[in-house]
């Protein structure tokens, strides 16, 4: 890693700050001055901001009850961000492990871990993801059956890979699929003939959405809940 962005990422200063920083002579690198912004770092080098030892920070893990009318991107000019409901300091280098319409609800995954975040959402990973599901006219069995067995969906070369339904009360459902292609749960309810109303999603893999995180609340990830997704 270049010296100021080892700089600007663990003492908060901006890449602009963190250059003048080091030109003006306030770094060291193992205790020698070092005033070249584009030095190239070992992993053990010890770095040093007028007298404050700094450290990289850990990465993060949080999971998001996103409200409705929020889309899933790090800016936005028209419409309000998931990156825009956390505090400031959360947001450095922080992206979306797995999207959501901005009509959808529920849990949304957020990480600095751009490795762990593919192991979320690659398709190779065969992670599970449940959504509770309010449709427009209640399932018949042949729709149930199609949705399990795998259907083709309009424009897209491939069947869909099975699906798990569990028919709840009338009109909604919750539905588990593997994959993540484009508008996907909606696009399988209309191949059936129906329509979604509301989309609300409950889990990814084995992590669960918090039933304590009220719409735009988040929290950590715990330990067990990070690792069983990574």
């Amino acid at each position: 890693m270049r010296l100021d962005q080892f700089v600007a990422t663990s003492s908060g200063l901006s890449r602009k700050e963190a250059k003048r920083a080091i030109t003006r002579g306030r770094v060291t690198v193992d205790g020698q001055a070092c005033t070249a912004a584009n030095r190239h770092l070992s992993p053990e080098a010890r770095v040093v901001l007028a007298g404050e030892p700094l450290a990289l920070p850990g990465e993060r893990y949080l999971m998001m009850n996103k409200p409705a009318g929020v889309v899933s991107a790090t800016s936005d000019s028209d419409h309000p961000t998931a990156l825009d409901l956390l505090p400031a300091e959360l947001t450095r280098n922080l992206h979306i492990a797995g999207r959501l319409d901005a009509d959808t609800t529920g849990l949304l995954l957020l990480t600095t871990d751009g490795q762990w975040s593919h192991r979320v959402t690659s398709p190779r990973t065969d992670c599970p993801k449940t959504y509770r599901v309010t449709v427009s006219e209640p399932l018949t069995a042949a729709s149930v059956k199609a949705l399990e067995q795998g259907l083709q969906l309009h424009n897209d070369p491939r069947p869909t890979r099975p699906a798990r339904v569990q028919v709840l009360e009338g009109r909604i459902i919750d539905l588990t699929i593997s994959e993540g292609r484009y508008h996907q749960v909606k696009r399988m309810l209309a191949a059936v003939g129906n329509h979604v109303e509301d989309l609300h999603r409950l889990q990814i893999g084995a992590v669960v959405l918090d039933p304590d995180l009220e719409p735009g609340g988040y929290r950590e990830l715990t330990d067990a809940e990070r690792d069983s997704l990574g």
